[in-house]
């Protein structure tokens, strides 16, 4: 789906799983759930982590259960990089901020607030009319090529444009990517942050992979993605959320300056460990395995102890763990998230009714399953109440952790 190649090997399957964000009514409970394959796969020819099967896009993001705004550390990294883009590149009110895939606003709101106009692209209905309401001019379409010429013909060029966690999303990456090229001013510039293959092998985080996510990244396939679309890479930064990503900032082709150093070495480090290689992927599905059966069993020796287990964070992650482990109703009592839109819905596949985070402090389960383990130090932050109380909390990648 990357290059064209048909050089793809899978090194890692999960069986059929459901779509994450499918999340279950209770009258939906008595009907078959739709599953599709859930196998990783390498390709040779560019180095591209990929999923083997594409779940219809409206499907998936028609209406979408997930909203930035509902973390903390995800609104602080917002902030952080918008008020940064704002003082390195002078914007004022003549320039203009655009996100693709903007969710509810969460990033967009720093720029309009300092006075830059924003633009927000967003396919999701439910939470492009979220932006709406919190003042984030939003257009509800999917962004690519055909967008990028009528934004263009229209001169409503980026001068910085944000594209966060949505090249792992997009089915036609290449007309994504130089859609991104067209609508970008002259000099503009392009954040672009998605997770990095390499932290997914090497911390195990095996549950990060599912339908939404097509495709999983090296800074040396973002390179040869970029260089076939007409942008070039000048910048990259590692930075630790959702488990590890990669923050790469490009400019189009005519106009971008040399690589810096930090693209340089990072280049080199993954050539020297063959991150564009299959090898590189050999063992990975076996340490999954290894994983999947630590955390079952130290679930099932708490329950045999006669221990009440809850989970926290309805993270599209979270349904795949669950899933991929067999871990069901009769495990976990619950799963607390600060999403109402979760609340009062049941995790897909594997039923377990979602709830409001007050609901651990109420019934002081022995141990809470961190599900969306990428804001751990967040959750444990909030819940200081229950920890000092004698609850505990299972981290569960990359091994298994009970945190006192």
């Amino acid at each position: 789906m990357g290059c064209g190649s048909d050089d793809v090997n899978v090194v890692l399957s999960l069986g059929d799983m459901p779509p994450s964000n499918a999340f279950l009514t209770e009258a939906d409970l008595g009907n078959p759930e739709k599953r599709y394959p859930l196998d990783l796969a390498f390709c040779s020819t560019c180095g591209l982590a990929q999923i083997t099967v594409s779940v219809d896009p409206e499907e998936l993001f028609g209406e979408y259960a997930y909203f930035s705004s509902y973390s903390t550390t995800m609104l602080e990294h917002a902030r952080s990089i918008a008020t940064r883009m704002i003082e390195e590149r002078a914007l004022n009110s003549e320039s203009l901020a655009m996100e693709i895939a903007s969710n509810d606003g969460y990033l967009l709101q720093y720029y309009a607030e300092a006075g830059v106009p924003v633009l927000g692209i967003e396919p999701a209905r439910n939470v492009a009319a979220e932006a709406s309401e919190r003042g984030v001019e939003t257009l509800c379409r999917f962004f690519g090529g055909e967008l990028a010429e009528e934004l263009r013909g229209a001169d409503r060029r980026a001068h910085v444009l944000h594209a966060n966690n949505v090249l792992a999303h997009v089915p036609d990456i290449n007309g994504v990517v130089e859609g991104i090229g067209r609508v970008l001013t002259d000099d503009g510039v392009a954040v672009v942050e998605t997770p990095y293959v390499r932290d997914l092998v090497e911390r195990l985080e095996f549950d990060t992979i599912y339908h939404e996510h097509l495709f999983y990244y090296s800074l040396t396939s973002l390179q040869r993605l970029f260089e076939r679309n007409g942008l070039r890479m000048v910048d990259v930064e590692r930075v630790p959320i959702h488990g590890g990503s990669l923050r790469v900032f490009a400019s189009p082709e005519a106009n971008a300056g040399e690589p810096s150093s930090a693209v340089v070495t990072l280049l080199k480090e993954e050539s020297q460990l063959g991150l564009d290689t299959l090898a590189y992927f050999q063992g990975f599905a076996q340490r999954v395995e290894d994983l999947k059966e630590r955390l079952t069993e130290t679930l099932a020796d708490l329950k045999a102890q006669g221990h009440r287990i809850a989970a926290y964070g309805a993270a599209a992650k979270g349904v795949i763990l669950l899933n991929a482990c067999g871990i069901g109703a009769d495990t976990i009592d619950f799963v607390a998230d600060r999403s109402e839109y979760k609340q009062g819905r049941f995790m897909p596949g594997a039923h377990i009714p979602v709830v409001a985070p007050g609901r651990i402090l109420a019934d002081m389960p022995n141990e809470v399953l961190v599900l969306a383990w990428n804001l751990a130090d967040e959750i444990l932050e909030q819940q200081d109440d229950y920890r000092a109380r004698g609850g505990r909390f299972i981290i569960p990648v990359p091994h298994p952790e009970v945190v006192a």
